[in-house]
């Protein structure tokens, strides 16, 4: 099959050698402005991926001609932080085909949805197939320009949905033939707020907040970080998750559920599975509080959490709390930005039932 990989970052490399390395036909592409691996994979001809990932990729085409790359696929990922969707969708968009299969991985809140709204297509058209992954498949790092560390693959605990819903099975068939632990999810709504990323991220971050400043997260975010106080904010986190989606009958899991059958972790514990996780071993710190788990995980994905509970008569205060606390430490408003909102994603005009009917067909 022929893939087209959108996003040249740690989950854009991981996955681009990965699907290579299954024999896939893989191109990838990035904008100018993050050409630093894309110059390096076409420098060499494919990526060098180590860990549970290994060996030389092919890639046959690396570089910013989205035509290019784009042509032939089967199937597109869209890989990048949830601010990049939009950007990529609207590259895609002259060129995008109705037989090709879009798949943002991962979903980030929403990604599908986002990716829609991008390319002027009603949530409910269904003349393309528009799907999205819980999380990213895999634990990586970019270490050298055209080089992935692959710590972690996950073997189970990845949902996928499509929008409508009626093309789910169509995507999960041809995503499991890489990724066999993948399951079918019940709602879209479920692969928007499934990912841990949202619990863990900010929790342990804004309890090692003084330690990053004073360290330049000189430390392992997980082993050391992810101490039983954490683990306590995160549960309380992911009780709320947990109260949306049984509104929204989305078939969300508990995220300790998730991290076993991902066998990120080894005890189904708040308080010690996250530090203890064979998953989580080894991943350091980042070096400032200006970073991804604060900027999307809280600016993203706890804000929309908390306006989608306002939205439906869920209350979030643990949630509002940390948006509130975090904003004030970053000397900016998160929840003013609205940066991913029901808002922003045009759903804040139905009803409850009305969610459910768009979102869990």
């Amino acid at each position: 099959m022929k893939v087209s990989v959108l996003g040249s970052g740690n989950g854009g490399c991981a996955l681009a050698a990965d699907w290579s390395l299954h024999g896939h036909e893989v191109r990838i592409f990035d904008f100018e402005k993050f050409s630093t691996n894309i110059k390096a994979i076409a420098e060499k001809g494919g990526i060098e991926a180590e860990g549970k990932v290994s060996g030389f990729a092919k890639i046959t085409y690396s570089g910013s001609d989205i035509k290019l790359a784009l042509e032939g696929s089967e199937m597109i990922f869209v890989v990048g932080p949830a601010y990049s969707i939009k950007y990529f969708a609207e590259e895609v968009k002259p060129h995008l085909k109705k037989d090709q299969i879009v798949c943002v991985c991962p979903s980030s809140g929403g990604g599908a949805v986002v990716f829609k709204n991008s390319i002027g297509l009603d949530l409910k058209d269904d003349k393309y197939i528009i799907s999205e992954t819980s999380t990213l498949p895999y634990a990586c790092r970019v270490y050298e320009p055209g080089t992935v560390k692959v710590f972690h693959k996950l073997t189970g605990g990845i949902y996928i949905s499509a929008l409508p819903g009626k093309f789910t099975n169509n995507v999960f068939e041809k995503f499991e033939k890489v990724h066999p632990g993948s399951e079918p999810a019940k709602s879209v709504f479920m692969t928007m707020m499934q990912t841990g990323n949202t619990i863990i991220h900010p929790s342990v971050t804004l309890l090692n907040a003084a330690r990053i400043e004073d360290t330049e997260g000189d430390f392992l975010f997980y082993e050391n970080g992810a101490t039983p106080a954490a683990g306590r904010l995160m549960e309380a986190l992911d009780n709320e998750k947990l109260e949306i989606s049984k509104k929204l009958e989305a078939g969300i899991i508990r995220d300790i559920e998730v991290k076993l059958l991902q066998e990120y972790n080894a005890e189904e514990s708040y308080e010690n599975g996250y530090r203890t996780g064979p998953g989580f071993k080894g991943i350091k710190a980042q070096s400032q509080l200006d970073h991804r788990y604060f900027n999307e995980d809280v600016g993203y994905g706890l804000v929309f959490i908390s306006e989608l509970g306002k939205q439906i008569g869920v209350e979030t205060p643990i949630s509002d709390s940390v948006i509130k606390v975090v904003s004030t430490i970053m000397k900016r408003d998160y929840r003013l930005e609205g940066a991913l909102t029901p808002k922003t994603l045009g759903i804040d005009k139905f009803s409850l039932e009305e969610l459910k009917e768009i979102f869990n067909k």
